[in-house]
């Protein structure tokens, strides 16, 4: 869905609304490219424009606000909408704010700097409940508020500062060991009943009092030589393709600064070869950081085209050596020419080749390639919701399609009697039953295969199924097998409220499912994206 459709169906109705829709021609004011209007911006895009109407037709402007009332040159022109540029402010939004980053701008890392967080999230939930209503054809959802950075801040400092201690003191540590335990313990929003701390060493997360920034556990930035020869790395500009150069990004872990600069620095000075992909020329492609945030641990990984990089392994154990909590530097192999980031083969160069993670309580592994939540806090509060909501008695048996590396399949395991995963990355699988064995886990088993393929052949019908699939939504397979097997619960999280909606709808055709609640969770705080997890029952 675009966000032209968008428009075009606001036009038509009245409402804003992700559907699409055409629009009766009108007479209508002529427009022209490179025209300077008047506009007053009364919504925002799925994308993160301002949309503003001028002659019946709708504006998209980045970088703009609801409430807003801009001077805006249009920049390219269809018959039903334009896209502008922002020429003048006459008169700012109240929702308007100082972006807290410099290149904020520029960048197309966030969309969203320039609006207030709380603003951020109302809008959130509206994009939510429009595609429910006029995608899903929904009414009177319970759409609860949108679970925001700032909340899952204070939800961590408010529970089981009781059990936390007594789990700190279970671990054989020392003193300073078992008070950082305590700490990291107490912010987990898990039940007590599924924790089992890992005898590890623990560091408290360095996170900032602003919630809505420092969130990212994991960054890849792609690589190029500046026209003086020195190396960057940041994010593209909005709408191009020219890199915007960054020494630090303010929503990644700040840990994960210092290493921004300097490791740019010492890649100029071995002299590698920078990629370019119009000649498909060059070596370095992107760099990779990650890491641990309830442990500290990072992993760095380039991204090159090719293996032969001299003095590699050297300046890999300088980097540990330099960076105490840098445990693992990897070599991602990609020669193809094309826009994926990794290749299929990853070596390892130095340390290890995963970090530790805890996440609800358990001990994941985590490799430079795996598919992990990047908002780590958020992850967990909505896995918290689900517990909640689900009313897990123990008995049940639960199938997780789309399971990646048991991220949520191995803490749900702990309160059903069987849990399932379904995954159909083979190297995923292979690194969720390390995580259960990691963990003493061993009602859980994993299976690799698509989800079409393998959800009609359970030996076993589940009485719940958790779905998470990618943005573009369930097959229609995948929807019917649903309704054979009459799971008695189906959670369904997505990132995208349109597919959401879509697939809801088949669901809860001829009354076969009743959508009960929808959660949405602010993931990526700066951006229109919003994550959400939808609860039906028979």
């Amino acid at each position: 869905m675009t966000d032209e459709q968008t428009a075009l169906t606001d036009l038509a109705d009245g409402a804003a609304d992700p559907a699409s829709a055409s629009v009766p021609p009108t007479t209508r004011h002529p427009w022209r490219q490179g025209e300077v209007v008047e506009l007053s911006i009364d919504d925002l895009s799925n994308s993160g424009d301002g949309v503003g109407r001028y002659a019946e037709r709708a504006v998209f402007v980045p970088d703009a606000v609801v409430g807003d009332r801009l001077l805006v040159r249009l920049v390219h022109t269809k018959p039903q909408y334009a896209h502008g540029k922002l020429v003048e402010i006459l008169a700012p939004s109240p929702h308007r704010i100082r972006p807290r980053c410099i290149v904020a701008d520029k960048c197309g890392g966030c969309q969203w700097q320039h609006v207030d967080y709380a603003f951020q999230l109302e809008t959130k939930r509206n994009l939510v409940v429009q595609s429910l209503e006029r995608l899903g054809g929904f009414s009177d959802v319970q759409v609860d508020p949108v679970l925001g950075s700032e909340a899952a801040d204070e939800r961590r400092q408010d529970r089981r500062v009781l059990e936390a201690t007594a789990a700190a003191q279970a671990l054989e540590v020392g003193e300073a060991e078992a008070a950082i335990a305590s700490s990291i313990i107490a912010s987990s929003i898990i039940a007590p009943s599924i924790i089992a701390p890992p005898i590890i060493p623990l560091r408290p997360a360095s996170i900032a009092p602003d919630a809505d920034l420092n969130y990212r556990n994991k960054a890849t930035y792609p690589l190029t030589r500046s026209s003086s020869g020195q190396v960057q790395a940041g994010y593209y500009q909005k709408g191009s393709h020219h890199l915007i150069n960054l020494n630090q990004c303010p929503i990644q872990d700040q840990r994960l600064n210092p290493l921004l600069a300097d490791v740019k620095q010492d890649l100029l000075e071995r002299g590698w070869s920078i990629y370019d992909e119009k000649l498909h020329r060059g070596k370095l492609r992107h760099l990779g950081l990650r890491i641990g945030r309830r442990t500290g641990e990072m992993l760095l990984t380039l991204v090159s085209k090719e293996s032969n990089l001299a003095g590699l392994e050297a300046q890999a154990i300088d980097w540990i050596s330099r960076y105490p909590d840098l445990v693992g530097v990897a070599l991602n192999l990609n020669g193809d020419r094309t826009n994926a980031i990794f290749g299929s083969d990853t070596l390892c160069i130095a340390g290890r080749p995963y970090l530790r993670e805890i996440f609800a309580g358990l001990e994941f592994h985590i490799q430079p390639t795996t598919f992990f939540q990047v908002n780590t806090e958020q992850a967990e509060a909505l896995l918290q919701v689900m517990i909640d909501q689900l009313d897990l008695q123990g008995h049940e048996v639960l199938v997780d399609a789309y399971c990646g590396i048991g991220t949520l399949t191995l803490p749900l395991a702990a309160r059903v009697r069987q849990a399932i995963g379904i995954e159909m990355q083979p190297e995923s699988i292979q690194q969720a039953d390390a995580n259960a064995a990691l963990n003493h886990i061993t009602n859980a088993t994993f299976q690799s295969g698509t989800v079409e393929d393998l959800l009609p052949q359970l030996p076993t019908p589940p009485d719940i199924v958790l779905l998470d699939p990618p943005r573009k939504g369930c097959d229609a397979s995948v929807l019917q097998t649903l309704l054979t097997l009459q799971p008695a619960q189906i959670a369904y999280l997505s990132c995208n409220p349109a597919t959401l909606a879509r697939d809801l709808k088949v669901l809860c055709a001829d009354g076969a499912y009743h959508l009960t609640r929808v959660q949405p969770a602010d993931f990526f705080p700066q951006t229109p994206h919003v994550e959400c997890v939808a609860f039906l029952k028979r």
